[in-house]
């Protein structure tokens, strides 16, 4: 129809568009490592670790907690997945601003949905979606009591965003990733959560 009116020049910015949003919402399968060593937390999401912090207390852990935030940039694969075979719990949404997810703020007052959940070792971890400047919806059809086993599919963020991993006991968790390093969602291991001494 836009060439028979002459708009020509249309159809391949059409065309880049709609490449654009077909990238964006790719699924890419995944082969999810197995016999990994007890506590072994994979990244929940694909992208650039943003941060590594070190939290006083956290509503997901109930103390002291590592946080390991994770950009997502338009340009990664935006499906959430498990980090670990685990038992949905809690699920808490905020309700917030819409800043930069690159700026530091944006964790602290960006819409949000936290996922308190219980892994088989009788840990509670959490894993939390923080929407973008750009991305305006969070996907998260979990419920407390749900199941998930390491790797698995749960949500996405649509349009950049942020996903941050917490751990509890920080003096327990030996992070194997560092600022600036690229991850993939059910492929890179960010973690490793000992067991208590």
């Amino acid at each position: 129809i836009l060439l028979w009116l002459g708009w020509w020049w249309v159809v391949p910015v059409d065309v880049l568009l709609w490449l654009a949003i077909v990238s964006f919402f790719r699924d890419p399968w995944r082969r999810i490592p197995t016999d990994l060593p007890p506590g072994t937390m994979l990244s929940p999401a694909d992208g650039t670790i943003s941060a590594v912090e070190r939290v006083e207390t956290h509503e997901a852990t109930g103390g002291p907690a590592t946080i390991v935030r994770i950009f997502l940039s338009v340009l990664n694969v935006h499906i959430n997945r498990a980090p670990c075979d685990m038992v949905v719990e809690e699920l808490i949404y905020r309700p917030g601003k819409f800043l930069d997810a690159r700026t530091k703020a944006s964790a602290q007052v960006n819409e949000s949905n936290l996922v308190i959940a219980r892994t088989t070792d009788n840990e509670h971890i959490g894993v939390r979606q923080v929407s973008g400047k750009i991305a305006r919806r969070i996907v998260c059809p979990l419920k407390p009591g749900d199941s998930l086993q390491r790797g698995q599919r749960y949500g996405m963020i649509k349009f950049g965003s942020t996903t941050e991993l917490i751990l509890p006991r920080p003096d327990d968790v030996d992070v194997r990733v560092s600022p600036g390093d690229r991850v993939q969602g059910g492929l890179t291991v960010l973690a490793v959560l000992h067991p208590a001494q």
